[in-house]
C-alpha cells in the first residue's frame, strides 16, 4: 500500500463532524481578525483597457477613485468604479505626510497590493446605468510612481513600473509630467505595461509651479496644457489625467485628443472623472480644507466618531458586551471548572 493512501486511511474525518452542518471558513472563526470579504468565489467580468476603449467610443463617462488599502479598495469594487487609482495621495490621507513628495516606492508597493486584493474578494457591485450588459465588473487598477522612482532616466521608470506591477499587482501605472516625459512613457508602454498620465497640475512638482495653482488660466497655459496632453498620447498613455484647469480648456483639450481624459478639478466635459475617496466620502475632521472641486458625498467622520463614542460609553457602563456578545458554557462544564479552582485555593 502506499504512503498516500496508508495516509489517506488514517486521516478519517471525526465522527461527530458528520453531524454537523457545512459551515465556510469565514461562519467558523471565532478570531476578531476575519476577512471583509465573502468565501464566495467573484463571477465578474475583469474592466480592461479595451471595456475603457469601448467606453470612451462609447461616450459613456468613465468612474475613478483612489484607495489607499484593502476596505478602501473593496468598498470601490462594490460601488462599480471602472478604475480604482492607488493614488500617491496616500501620503497625506493614509500616512499622515505632508505631500506626496515624502512617499517611497516601497511604500506604494505595499498600499497596491492591500488594494489589488480588494477585487478578488468584492462579491456585490451596483449595476452601471448605461450599459447594462457590464452589470458584473471589477475594476482596471492604476498604481502611481511616487516622485523620484522615475525620473532620472527612462530605465529607471521601466524599472519602477515593473514593479509596482509584478509587486504591487496592478495593471496600470501612472506617472505625472507632459512632454518633459514623453520619452520615459514610450520606454514604459513599448514594454507592455500601460501609463495613465498625468498633466496640468501636477502635485508632486508643485513647488516648482509655485503650489497647488491652476494651470491653463491663459491662451499661452492652456496650450502648454494640450502639448502635455498630445506628448503622453503620442508616448503611447491609454488615458490622461487633467487636473486643475478651467472647464472650458479641458473640454477643448478632450475634443483634440483621441485618447479618454479623466478629469479632477477640469469640468465635466471630461471622458470621466477621478476624486480622492477620503475627501469625496468625508472621512476627515471639520475644518479640514477641500479643494473647491471636491464634492462631499458622506460624513464617515461623523458616523465613526459617533460609534466609537458610543462604544466608548457603553465599555465604561458596563452596557457592552451584553449577553449575546458572549460564547456559551454548559452548567456542568462551568461548575466542574468552579469545583477546580476550589481545589486550588485551598
Amino acid at each position: 500500500m502506499s504512503t498516500f493512501v496508508r495516509f489517506r486511511i488514517c486521516f478519517k474525518r471525526p465522527a461527530f463532524s458528520a453531524a454537523r452542518p457545512f459551515l465556510t471558513q469565514s461562519q467558523v472563526r471565532w478570531s476578531s481578525h476575519s476577512p471583509m470579504g465573502s468565501a464566495t468565489p467573484s463571477t465578474r467580468k475583469k474592466v480592461t483597457i479595451s471595456t475603457l476603449r469601448l467606453m470612451y467610443k462609447k461616450g459613456e463617462p468613465i468612474t475613478m477613485i483612489t484607495a489607499h488599502d484593502f476596505p478602501s479598495g473593496h468598498v470601490g469594487d462594490a460601488a462599480g468604479m471602472d478604475m480604482v487609482l492607488v493614488g500617491d495621495s496616500l501620503a497625506m490621507v493614509a500616512l499622515g505626510m505632508e505631500d506626496t513628495s515624502e512617499v517611497l516606492l516601497e511604500e506604494m508597493l505595499l498600499h497596491c497590493r492591500s488594494v489589488s486584493r480588494a477585487a478578488k474578494t468584492a462579491f456585490t457591485v451596483k449595476p452601471l446605468p448605461t450599459s447594462t450588459d457590464r452589470e458584473l465588473t471589477t475594476y482596471v487598477q492604476v498604481g502611481d510612481l511616487p516622485m523620484g522612482s522615475y525620473e532620472i532616466s527612462p530605465e529607471q521608470a521601466l524599472q519602477s513600473a515593473i514593479r509596482v506591477v509584478k509587486e504591487g499587482r496592478v495593471q496600470s501605472i501612472k506617472l505625472e509630467g507632459g512632454r518633459e516625459m514623453a520619452s520615459t512613457i514610450r520606454k514604459i508602454t513599448t514594454a507592455g505595461i500601460p501609463v495613465l498620465g498625468h498633466v496640468g497640475l501636477t502635485p508632486q512638482r508643485q513647488n516648482a509651479l509655485g503650489g497647488f495653482r491652476v494651470q491653463g488660466k491663459t491662451s499661452a497655459g492652456a496650450m502648454s496644457v494640450l502639448e502635455d496632453a498630445l506628448a503622453v498620447q503620442e508616448a503611447g498613455c491609454f488615458a490622461v489625467v487633467l487636473e486643475a484647469i478651467p472647464q472650458e480648456v479641458a473640454s477643448l483639450i478632450t475634443q483634440e485628443l483621441s485618447i479618454p481624459t479623466i478629469g479632477i478639478g477640469a469640468g465635466n466635459g471630461c471622458s470621466g472623472q477621478v476624486l480622492v475617496q477620503v475627501d469625496m466620502t468625508g472621512h476627515f475632521p471639520p475644518g479640514r480644507f477641500l479643494p473647491k472641486f471636491v464634492k462631499k458625498y458622506g460624513d464617515v467622520w461623523s458616523e465613526a466618531h459617533k460609534a466609537i463614542s458610543t462604544y466608548r460609553d457603553e465599555v465604561k457602563s458596563r452596557a457592552y458586551p451584553a449577553p449575546e456578545h458572549t460564547y456559551p458554557i454548559s452548567k456542568e462544564e462551568l461548575e466542574a471548572f468552579s469545583r477546580t479552582l476550589d481545589e486550588r485555593r485551598k
